[in-house]
C-alpha cells in the first residue's frame, strides 16, 4: 500500500490537477501549475520517490476475457486505476490519457489504454463496456475478484477508500491519480501525474516505444 508520504504526495497531485492552480507539494512551492508538473516529472523514479516495481495481474476485461499485465497485441499500455462513474480526478486523467493515445496514433504508435476499477461492485463485466468506450473506443476496462484486484493495487501502490455515499451517484472513492506506462510484456516503465499535458505523456511514451528511454 502507499506510504504516508506517497499518499500525501498523490493527494497534492490530485488537488493540483483539479484546480489547475499553483501550490506546494513534496516540500517545494511552485509559482505555476506548469512548474509543478515539471517538478513532478523530474521526481518520478528518483531518490525519495516510491519504488514502484509494478507486477503481473490476473483480471477480466469488459468482454469477460481473462487479462494479465501482458498486452495480447504486443503494445505498450497506459493504465489508470479509477472507476467508470468517477467525476473527480478520473475526469482529468482519463480524457488526458485518451488524448495521448490519439496523439500517438497519429504518429503511427499503437498504445492500449486501460482502466482498472477500484469499484468492482458497479464496474462489472456487464456494465463496464459502454462506459469505457465513451472514454476511448480502444479502452480496456478491467475488473476481477477482491483478491485479484488487491494484488493489482499492491503492485502499483494503489490505495482506495470510501469517502462517502452520494445520494444520487452512489459510493464515492478516493484512489490513485497517476497514469502508469507498461511495456508489452507488462513491465512497469514510468508514471505520469495527471497535471501533465497529453502532448507530454505521448512524447515520453513514444520515446519508450522507440527505445530512447
Amino acid at each position: 500500500m502507499m506510504t504516508a508520504a506517497f499518499k500525501g504526495f498523490a493527494a497534492g497531485v490530485a488537488l493540483l490537477a483539479t484546480t489547475q492552480l499553483a501550490g506546494a507539494h513534496d516540500g517545494v512551492t511552485h509559482e505555476t501549475s506548469n512548474e509543478a508538473a515539471q517538478h513532478l516529472t523530474a521526481s518520478a523514479n528518483t531518490p525519495g520517490f516510491p519504488d514502484i516495481k509494478g507486477g503481473d495481474f490476473n483480471l477480466v476485461d469488459q468482454n469477460g476475457e481473462p487479462r494479465t499485465s501482458r498486452d495480447p497485441s504486443g503494445q505498450h499500455q497506459l493504465v489508470f486505476f479509477g472507476y467508470a462513474s468517477c467525476k473527480a480526478i478520473c475526469d482529468v486523467a482519463l480524457p488526458r490519457m485518451a488524448e495521448a493515445v490519439e496523439r500517438l496514433k497519429k504518429e503511427q504508435f499503437s498504445v492500449t489504454p486501460i482502466l482498472i476499477t477500484v469499484d468492482p461492485e458497479r464496474d462489472t463485466v456487464e456494465t463496464m463496456g459502454e462506459s469505457v468506450k465513451r472514454i476511448h473506443p480502444d479502452m480496456v476496462g478491467l475488473t476481477g475478484s477482491e483478491t485479484a484486484l488487491a494484488e493489482a493495487y499492491k503492485a502499483f501502490q494503489i490505495e482506495k477508500s470510501l469517502v462517502y455515499e452520494h445520494p444520487d451517484e452512489g459510493p464515492i472513492y478516493a484512489h490513485g491519480s497517476f497514469i502508469y506506462l507498461l511495456g508489452p510484456d507488462g513491465k512497469f516503465k514510468t508514471l505520469f501525474p495527471p497535471v501533465l499535458s497529453s502532448e507530454r505523456i505521448a512524447g515520453t511514451t513514444a520515446a519508450y516505444i522507440k527505445g530512447e528511454k
